[in-house]
Protein backbone atom coordinates (compact mmCIF):
# COMPACT_ATOMS: atom_id res chain seq x y z
CA UNK A 1 0.00 0.00 0.00
CA UNK A 2 1.38 3.27 -0.82
CA UNK A 3 0.92 6.38 1.20
CA UNK A 4 -2.70 8.86 1.02
CA UNK A 5 -1.46 11.82 -0.49
CA UNK A 6 -3.47 14.31 1.33
CA UNK A 7 -2.92 17.18 -0.79
CA UNK A 8 -4.57 15.39 -3.38
CA UNK A 9 -7.11 14.23 -0.78
CA UNK A 10 -8.15 18.21 -0.11
CA UNK A 11 -8.23 19.61 -3.97
CA UNK A 12 -10.29 16.65 -4.92
CA UNK A 13 -12.96 17.59 -1.92
CA UNK A 14 -12.79 21.15 -2.74
CA UNK A 15 -12.91 20.61 -6.53
CA UNK A 16 -15.99 18.19 -6.23
CA UNK A 17 -17.60 20.60 -3.69
CA UNK A 18 -17.29 23.03 -6.66
CA UNK A 19 -19.09 21.26 -8.82
CA UNK A 20 -21.95 20.23 -7.05
CA UNK A 21 -22.19 23.74 -6.15
CA UNK A 22 -22.49 24.61 -9.52
CA UNK A 23 -25.28 21.88 -10.30
CA UNK A 24 -27.24 23.34 -7.23
CA UNK A 25 -30.11 25.54 -7.52
CA UNK A 26 -29.35 29.26 -6.42
CA UNK A 27 -31.45 29.45 -3.35
CA UNK A 28 -29.43 26.03 -2.02
CA UNK A 29 -25.53 27.50 -3.10
CA UNK A 30 -24.89 28.95 0.22
CA UNK A 31 -24.90 25.30 2.24
CA UNK A 32 -21.82 24.31 4.17
CA UNK A 33 -22.70 20.47 3.59
CA UNK A 34 -20.66 20.39 0.11
CA UNK A 35 -17.22 20.52 2.34
CA UNK A 36 -18.51 17.05 3.14
CA UNK A 37 -16.65 16.15 0.01
CA UNK A 38 -13.43 15.45 2.00
CA UNK A 39 -14.86 12.22 3.27
CA UNK A 40 -15.02 10.56 0.05
CA UNK A 41 -12.48 12.49 -0.90
CA UNK A 42 -10.35 10.59 1.77
CA UNK A 43 -11.87 7.20 0.91
CA UNK A 44 -10.77 7.83 -2.52
CA UNK A 45 -7.60 8.52 -1.36
CA UNK A 46 -7.28 5.57 0.55
CA UNK A 47 -8.44 2.76 -1.96
CA UNK A 48 -5.92 4.43 -4.50
CA UNK A 49 -3.43 4.11 -2.07
CA UNK A 50 -4.40 0.54 -0.99
CA UNK A 51 -4.08 -0.20 -5.44
CA UNK A 52 0.01 1.31 -5.07
CA UNK A 53 1.60 3.57 -7.24
CA UNK A 54 3.20 1.24 -8.99
CA UNK A 55 -0.28 -0.30 -10.48
CA UNK A 56 -2.04 2.78 -10.85
CA UNK A 57 1.30 4.02 -13.36
CA UNK A 58 0.71 0.52 -15.53
CA UNK A 59 -3.01 1.02 -15.76
CA UNK A 60 -4.27 5.11 -15.25
CA UNK A 61 -7.53 3.62 -16.27
CA UNK A 62 -8.15 2.64 -12.43
CA UNK A 63 -8.71 6.19 -11.51
CA UNK A 64 -11.45 6.46 -13.60
CA UNK A 65 -12.99 3.42 -12.86
CA UNK A 66 -12.31 3.65 -8.64
CA UNK A 67 -14.22 7.20 -8.60
CA UNK A 68 -16.78 6.65 -10.92
CA UNK A 69 -17.53 3.03 -9.06
CA UNK A 70 -18.14 4.72 -5.93
CA UNK A 71 -20.39 7.03 -7.86
CA UNK A 72 -22.34 4.58 -9.54
CA UNK A 73 -22.52 1.48 -7.35
CA UNK A 74 -22.86 3.60 -4.15
CA UNK A 75 -23.50 7.34 -4.03
CA UNK A 76 -26.47 7.46 -7.07
CA UNK A 77 -27.97 4.18 -5.67
CA UNK A 78 -28.56 5.99 -2.32
CA UNK A 79 -29.25 9.48 -3.65
CA UNK A 80 -31.99 8.21 -5.60
CA UNK A 81 -33.47 6.14 -2.94
CA UNK A 82 -33.35 9.38 -0.52
CA UNK A 83 -34.81 11.86 -3.34
CA UNK A 84 -37.75 9.19 -4.12
CA UNK A 85 -38.83 8.63 -0.36
CA UNK A 86 -38.66 12.46 -0.55
CA UNK A 87 -40.59 13.30 -3.45
CA UNK A 88 -37.82 14.95 -5.75
CA UNK A 89 -38.69 14.58 -9.36
CA UNK A 90 -36.86 12.40 -11.37
CA UNK A 91 -35.47 15.45 -13.53
CA UNK A 92 -33.88 16.88 -10.63
CA UNK A 93 -32.95 12.94 -9.36
CA UNK A 94 -31.42 13.12 -12.73
CA UNK A 95 -29.44 16.06 -12.41
CA UNK A 96 -27.98 15.17 -9.11
CA UNK A 97 -26.80 12.03 -10.66
CA UNK A 98 -24.70 13.07 -13.48
CA UNK A 99 -23.24 16.45 -10.48
CA UNK A 100 -22.25 13.21 -8.09
CA UNK A 101 -20.33 11.34 -11.02
CA UNK A 102 -19.18 14.32 -12.49
CA UNK A 103 -17.65 15.41 -8.74
CA UNK A 104 -16.54 11.49 -8.73
CA UNK A 105 -14.53 12.10 -11.82
CA UNK A 106 -12.94 15.01 -11.29
CA UNK A 107 -11.74 13.61 -7.85
CA UNK A 108 -9.84 10.72 -9.74
CA UNK A 109 -8.54 12.95 -12.37
CA UNK A 110 -7.03 15.22 -9.58
CA UNK A 111 -5.67 11.92 -8.03
CA UNK A 112 -4.09 11.00 -11.52
CA UNK A 113 -2.94 14.67 -12.02
CA UNK A 114 -1.42 15.07 -8.81
CA UNK A 115 -0.69 11.27 -8.20
CA UNK A 116 1.49 10.03 -5.17
CA UNK A 117 4.23 12.43 -5.09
Amino acid sequence: MGPINWLAVIVAALLAAAVLWLFRPPGARGNWVYLLQIIPAAMLGHALARIGPDKLAAKPQLYAMQSAGLALAIVIPALWIVQVRSGVSARQCWRDSAAFLLAYLVMGAVFWGIGFK
